[in-house]
Parts: structure tokens; C-alpha cells; sequence
């Protein structure tokens, strides 16, 4: 993100990035900044003293400052602790489960502590850098001074998919592995400046978004302020729409692997995403304001778009890119509907047409995914009791054969040592009862791509229609949600999808100033990370507000790539 962008937000004022006084009262006493402090002694004389009940600390190390980078930025000099918590022999396959976790922890410490939580299916421990935002910032937590954690979530990357025979793994992914480090983490840094943290903030996205949004109903009196992206916090549902769309591209289909099995991504090509995507342009870019290959207006564009009449007909079963035969409207139809099962009873979200149904990302999860990771996750985590491990080698099958009247339920079951259904253990209980995050006076950001094609921004905003509705009609002191217009799975597609949703965050939680906007930055091929689906003939450097939900970008005149050329309405 470019500095015009990062740095306005990070100024005391915080005006021109749509800062407020809008606050009420709270348990929770605003900070005018956190404490800073600096750790005692070296990482060496640190690893003597690191103890916790159920946890093997295994190596703490040095790391000078430049050593490691991020998007070409040297990271400040920090001590990285890497460890395990209760390791144990599971009963049920017999096979070695733990917490693995790593935590930097900077020399200069800000006083504040965040928890950085991964996507998909867990298993690893990444580099806790505290990533934020979408679409590779430019920043992170630990450059900022934060001491940062990530962890696998209770198993490693070599038993995916199939630790969800285990029945202590499946809730150590859904929510134990964040309740279980919280507390070591914030011990962990106590013992290394002296005090514990005077904020902490949690962030992820996809999976990592569910793992957010779980915690904002589980950990709401470890965390002050959450942000949760493209949440997957419906992920059992979520599956089974994936593989719903898979059944539908399978019928229309035109070609089969070598498996014998319908080639699903012959049934919507990319020359006829890149149809559907064109046409949506064509009905919806101006909906805004202002023609800018940008669907802002994502509600409206609904309303005006139509696949069966916006889109041509194929004329005979000739398929050439420039029309959709009859079958595969109604296939792509259903698609964009939501999974139902023959009783018509939906069983996920529907989706918003938008024009990212032309990025990379949405193929990869609509035709590619859906065959491969979802039925993984669906077939040993989400159903209960959990396939046997022999369907490994045949999870495409499984995904194209995947009955929503006979297995779409058993994502709700429990049997025998699975005393705890995966819908129970995966989504937060009572989402919309925030109540005790909100008396805290924490924050909850949420932001979502309009063009994800796996967790729908449908499901979010109905989410957010039903929060503010448990809140007397409005949540907006203390939960927001931010759509992003174009954005596929977190970041990719026709979109301005990097920026910072923590400095915002952090103005939020200890200043009171409510974010109305957070710029958003299109990563042309100027940019240090670029996105190779931003249009060439936007130019350089366009910049867009975010808007909280339900408040649009209207274009109100001046210069198209610019944001202030937009307001929220």
C-alpha cells in the first residue's frame, strides 16, 4: 500500500480516513496509546524462564533485525519461540496429536499482542509476522511492534485431512487450539517484558476468518479488537455448497479426466467466465455513479442483472465463448443460488454475481477445490461419524456422488466418541449474540470479497441484517462490515483489495474513533505485490473507500482513481 494510504490512517487524527467519536460507554477505558516496553534481557536468558502447565517450549532463538522480510521490508530484531501444548496419543487412530504454535516477540515491544490465525485446513505453523488487511500489505503486526503468535491448530500439515478422525483434533481446529494458547501466549509475554499485554488484537482470514469470528462469541474477554475476512464461519454449509456447484458444472460439462469422471472445468470455460463477467459490467459498472469496471453496488446489481436475459442463448449446442446454452444457465443458475436439497430447502448461501466470476481464484475454487479440499474437510472433519480413511483416493467421486438429502445432515450429527457435531464445534455459538464483546467495549471488523466464490458475502451480510437487527437495529459501535467490491477468496480478482484493517483497529479500541472508511488500493503493476487481474486500462495508483455495510461508494465527481472522488451513502 502506498504511503498516501497507509500513513493517513496511522496519524493521530485519523480524519481523512473517515475517523469518528462514535463510542459509548464501556467497561473497556480507551488508551491513548498502549505502553511500550522492552524485553528483559536477551532471547537466550528468556528461554530459561518460559514455563507452562501442559507445554514444551523447544527452541528460542534470535533474530537480528533485516534477517527477515516482508514484501522487501526488514523486520525489527525479535525473539522467535517455537513449542508444542498438550501433545498426547490419540485413542481413536493412534497417532501423535499436538499444538504446535510460534511466537516473535520484538525486542521494542508496542505492549500489544496479536493472535495471526491461518485459512483452510490448518496444520501449519506459519511465520508469525501478523499479516493484516487483504491483498499483501505492505505491513504486519510484528514490524508495528506487536508479539505475535500463529499456530497449526492442533495438528500437523502431514495428517490433512485425515485428523478429523480424531475427535480431540476436529475441536482443537474448530476452537480449542485459540482457547488453549490465549492464555500461555499472554503469559509467555509477561515473563519476557515484565507486564502482559495492554491490548490484544486477533486477525485472519478464510478459515482464519472463522477462527475470528469464533472467537469474537468464545474469546471475548481475551481480545479487544477482532477482524475477521472472508469468513468461513458457515464452513460445513460452505463445503457442501462447493460441492454443489461441482454436481452442477458436472452436468453440463463437455469432457472427462482420466479418471472417467466429468472435467468440471469444461462445463463453465473461461472464455465464458470472462462472458458473464463482461456482461455484468455492461448492466451494473454505471450503478454507482461512475463507469470504472466496478461493481460497487453489488446490492443493486442484482436486481438488475439478468443470466437469462443479459447473457446469450446459444443457438444450437455450439459453444464458442460468446453465448450459454440453455443447460448451462440453469446449471450456473443453481450455482449462483446456493446449495438446496430435492426438497428445495437451501443448505448454504446464495451468491451475488459479480464480475470477479472471471478471476483465477474463482475458478480454482469452483472447479478445482470443490473436488479436492472440500470434500476432504467435509468427508473427515464435518461428517460425523467421519468417512473411512480408504476414500482418500477417491474424493472427487465422493464430491460429485454427495447426497444433500442423506449426507448434507450429518454435518449436524453426533455418534460415540464424536460427542460434539462439526457445526457445533466450527461455527460460533449464538453468532448474533455479541453481548458480552460488546459490553467490553471490544471491536468486531469484518470485511468480504463480493466475488468470493467459496464463503458467499451473502451469508456475511445476512449475518450482519440479523446482528444489527439483535442490536435494535444498528451494531455499528462495536461490529462493522466492509465489502469489497470484485475481491475473490481474500484478495485476487478485478479489485482494490490491499489495505489495513488494524491501524483502523487499533484508533478503534483505544481512541474511540470508529472507522466510517478504510482506502483501498489496486495493486497495478506498479505495485511491490501486483495483481495481474487488475484491468490495464485502469491506470495507476486507483484508490477506493471501503464502506461499512450497508453504506455504498458513490462516485460524487473528481478523478476516477482516486477515493476521495467517492463518498459513503
Amino acid at each position: 500500500m502506498k504511503k498516501s494510504a497507509i500513513a493517513v490512517c496511522v496519524s493521530a487524527t485519523l480524519a481523512a480516513c473517515g475517523g469518528s467519536s462514535n463510542t459509548t460507554s464501556s467497561a473497556l477505558p480507551q488508551l491513548s496509546a498502549a505502553t511500550p516496553a522492552t524485553l528483559i534481557g536477551s532471547c537466550a536468558a528468556l528461554a530459561a524462564k518460559l514455563s507452562f502447565a501442559n507445554t514444551s517450549f523447544t527452541s528460542v532463538t534470535d533474530v537480528p533485525a533485516g534477517t527477515l522480510k516482508v514484501a522487501g521490508k526488514p523486520i525489527a530484531g525479535h525473539c522467535v519461540i517455537e513449542g508444542q501444548m498438550n501433545q498426547r496419543v490419540s485413542p481413536v487412530d493412534g497417532k501423535t496429536y499436538a499444538i504446535g504454535f510460534e511466537m516473535r516477540l520484538p525486542i521494542a515491544w508496542n505492549g500489544r499482542f496479536f493472535y495471526q490465525a491461518n485459512g483452510g485446513l490448518d496444520g501449519n505453523v506459519v511465520t508469525a509476522t501478523g499479516e493484516i488487511g487483504g491483498g499483501g500489505p505492505l505491513n504486519d503486526a510484528l514490524n508495528m511492534g506487536f508479539a505475535v503468535i500463529s499456530s497449526d491448530a492442533g495438528h500437523a500439515s502431514a495428517q490433512n485431512p485425515l485428523f478429523g478422525l480424531d475427535p480431540q483434533a476436529r475441536i482443537d481446529y474448530g476452537y480449542n487450539a485459540v482457547a488453549t494458547l490465549t492464555p500461555m501466549a499472554k503469559q509467555t509475554i509477561r515473563t519476557a517484558y515484565g507486564k502482559a499485554p495492554d491490548r490484544s488484537y486477533f486477525d485472519g482470514c478464510s478459515n482464519g476468518g472463522r477462527h475470528a469470528m469464533v472467537a469474537a462469541a468464545r474469546s471475548s474477554a481475551q481480545y479487544d479488537g477482532i477482524i475477521a475476512g472472508d469468513p468461513g464461519f458457515h464452513l460445513p454449509k460452505a463445503a457442501i455448497g462447493e460441492m454443489w456447484g461441482a454436481q452442477q458444472f458436472a452436468k453440463v460439462a463437455t469432457a472427462t479426466t482420466s479418471t472417467g469422471l466429468p472435467d468440471i472445468t469444461t462445463g463453465f470455460t473461461a472464455a465464458e467466465r470472462h462472458l458473464v463477467a463482461s456482461r455484468i459490467i455492461a448492466k451494473c459498472d454505471a450503478l454507482d455513479g461512475v463507469t470504472d469496471g466496478m461493481v460497487q453496488d453489488i446490492k443493486a446489481c442484482q436486481a438488475n442483472f439478468s443470466l437469462a436475459n443479459d447473457v446469450p442463448t446459444c443457438s444450437s449446442n455450439v459453444r464458442d465463448g460468446t453465448c450459454l446454452t440453455a443447460a448451462q444457465k440453469d446449471a450456473i443458475g443453481n450455482v449462483f443460488s446456493g446449495a438446496r436439497n430435492s426438497a428445495g430447502t437451501a443448505l448454504y448461501a446464495s451468491f451475488p454475481y459479480d464480475v470477479g466470476v472471471n478471476g483465477a481464484n474463482w475458478a480454482q475454487w469452483k472447479q478445482s477445490n470443490s473436488i479436492t479440499l472440500d470434500p476432504a474437510a467435509a468427508a473427515f472433519t464435518f461428517t460425523t461419524p467421519p468417512q473411512s480413511a480408504s476414500l482418500l483416493s477417491g474424493l472427487s467421486s465422493y464430491a460429485l456422488n454427495f447426497s444433500m438429502d442423506n449426507d448434507a445432515p450429518k454435518i449436524f450429527a453426533t455418534s460415540g466418541v464424536y460427542a460434539e457435531s462439526s457445526w457445533s464445534f466450527m461455527a460460533p455459538p449464538d453468532e448474533t449474540n455479541l453481548s458480552a464483546l460488546k459490553q467490553r467495549g471490544a471491536k468486531l471488523i469484518v470485511y468480504h470479497g463480493t466475488s468470493d466464490p467459496v464463503f458467499s458475502s451473502n451469508d456475511t451480510a445476512n449475518w450482519y441484517q440479523r446482528l444489527m437487527a439483535a442490536n435494535g437495529g444498528d451494531a455499528s459501535n462495536f461490529a462493522r462490515l466492509y465489502t469489497v467490491a470484485g475481491m475473490n477468496h481474500c484478495s485476487g480478482g478485478p479489485t482494490a483489495d490491499q489495505f489495513d484493517m488494524l491501524t483502523p483497529m487499533i484508533a478503534w479500541v483505544e481512541q474511540g474513533k470508529a472507522p466510517d472508511s478504510v482506502i483501498a488500493t489496486a495493486r497495478d503493476a506498479s505495485n511491490a505485490i501486483p495483481n495481474s487481474e487488475v484491468p490495464a486500462d485502469w491506470g495507476a495508483g486507483r484508490t477506493r473507500p471501503l464502506c461499512p455495510y450497508p453504506k455504498v461508494a458513490r462516485y460524487k465527481g473528481g478523478g476516477v482513481n482516486s477515493a476521495a472522488s467517492f463518498s459513503c451513502s
